[in-house]
């Protein structure tokens, strides 16, 4: 997602036809009639960068890179100086405001797009694209609530375009594992899962700082974040909810909590604040130059601050979630989100009718007290951080065998890239060649897009009404 605040529009930058013939094709961005496909990046905010550097780099020669789309004209100026700077001689990339999405596809013969906006935009830029001929690729979650995924799936119904979810937790080698061992019948028919994912007090502390603070343009943790652990349980599971009770509460973030704990500091952003000086919980965007380039210099066009206070006011999600999901095979799941946890990672353990599969991921085993970062990625998460990085382990527990772990090829975290590698193999079954199917089913569409996103959805009603939720009554998919 970008951390563009949809809000307010820029002026365009510039624009540049071409004498390409457009052309409609999956959103697996195979090239059309034997010419690239031509693709527009709309939300150019930090998550942008992964597309933008697989789109100029290595699958350029099957997709052209052709259109931006921002509020804000400084971040589209950001990228493009890091295209010119990888690519010399590279014309830049030809930049739109956000009025003019439109336009954009039109004079620039678009064929697809990929979505990385605030995620209550992403529904209004996916369905404009589908009208438009388009396919789409989109940043998850796909949206925020059951009207909006409603939207999305008549218009592609109707326009019979194709979209992609970008779901990179499903192309984790050690979750693909998961899915062979489950698939496989190693612990038969599964009962029960049992799901707890944490976040440090680095990476949980960011949500708090930036624009997902708000639920109405994030749809709180349980739709921003914990759309991917719903995923994966469907995805592994082969299956989708039914019925789903919550509870959760900001316990930790906020102004109130703060106050009582006394963490809370008076300044409404860190930047400039004398009273940040010394804040664990404050974020330097000076330090570093992507977050310095992306935000705190482009904070003239809309007035967007990455950098506000974890313990001040205006902070409308939770940071402690539970939630118990009924599903249609039978199976049950208890989940956990945590906001605020000393280290980062997560426990899954799935009870069977022959063993239990349980799965250990340490992101990192504590959290630093000092948060400046001058690296080249402004992410915070845990498998960033070098030495403090933990161990990752798939256990099979068969009935009356000994415990085994489960070895799993490939590379973890940062040394195959982002989240355990699942970046890079997702780009490459998205915009790569596609030689033969995929037995794991990883591809999400639009229609698993909506039953992660109704999982959270449910929870949150749950949270308000304290009642269980049949997921139908809100989004029948």
């Amino acid at each position: 997602m970008s951390e563009q605040d949809p809000c307010i529009a820029s002026v365009a930058t510039g624009s540049s036809g071409s004498s390409a013939v457009s052309a409609s094709s999956t959103a697996s961005a195979s090239s059309v009639a034997g010419r690239r496909r031509r693709c527009a990046v709309v939300g150019l905010g930090a998550r942008a960068r992964m597309f933008t550097e697989a789109l100029t780099g290595p699958y350029s020669d099957r997709i052209e890179l052709v259109g931006f789309c921002d509020v804000n004209a400084r971040r589209m100026a950001v990228h493009n100086g890091w295209i010119a700077a990888d690519h010399p001689g590279r014309g830049p990339v030809p930049a739109y405001a956000a009025e003019d999405f439109e336009v954009m596809l039109r004079r620039e013969r678009v064929d697809l797009v990929v979505v990385c906006s605030v995620d209550r935009t992403h529904d209004d830029y996916i369905v404009r694209a589908l009208e438009a001929g388009c396919d789409v690729v989109t940043e998850k979650p796909m949206t925020t609530d059951a009207g909006k995924a409603r939207r999305i799936l008549d218009a592609r119904r109707r326009t019979g375009g194709d979209v992609r979810v970008a779901f990179n937790y499903r192309y984790n080698p050690v979750h693909s594992a998961v899915r062979e061992v489950i698939a496989a019948g190693e612990i038969g028919e599964v009962g029960s899962v049992h799901f707890e994912w944490l976040l440090d007090l680095r990476h949980g502390a960011d949500y708090f700082r930036r624009w997902h603070r708000d639920k109405a343009n994030s749809g709180g943790l349980m739709v921003h974040k914990a759309t991917h652990h719903f995923d994966l349980v469907n995805w592994w599971l082969g299956t989708q909810p039914e019925t789903v009770f919550a509870q959760g509460g900001l316990f930790f973030y906020g102004e109130e909590a703060g106050k009582r704990r006394g963490l809370a500091r008076p300044y409404a952003r860190a930047h400039g604040a004398a009273a940040a000086e010394g804040d664990p919980f404050a974020v330097r965007l000076a330090d570093s130059e992507v977050l310095r380039a992306l935000y705190l210099e482009a904070e003239a066009e809309d007035g967007y601050h990455r950098d506000q206070n974890v313990f001040g006011s205006g902070v409308s999600i939770e940071d402690d979630m539970a939630v118990l999901v009924r599903y249609a095979s039978g199976a049950s799941l208890t989940y956990h989100l945590t906001a605020y946890s000393p280290w980062e990672g997560y426990r899954v353990a799935f009870n069977g009718s022959e063993g239990r599969l349980e799965l250990l991921v340490e992101e990192s085993t504590w959290t630093r007290p000092d948060v400046r970062d001058d690296g080249a990625s402004p992410v915070m998460h845990g498998s960033a951080v070098g030495d403090d990085a933990g161990r990752t382990e798939l256990l099979l527990r068969r009935f009356w065998e000994r415990p085994r772990e489960v070895k799993v090829g490939g590379g973890e975290g940062a040394a195959e890239g982002g989240h355990g590698g699942g970046d890079v193999r997702m780009l490459a079954d998205l915009f790569g060649p596609r030689a033969g199917g995929d037995a794991l089913g990883r591809a999400a569409d639009a229609v698993d897009g909506a039953r992660s996103l109704v999982t959270g959805l449910a929870a949150n009603e749950s949270f308000e009404t304290g009642l269980p939720v049949r997921v139908r009554d809100l989004l029948d998919v």
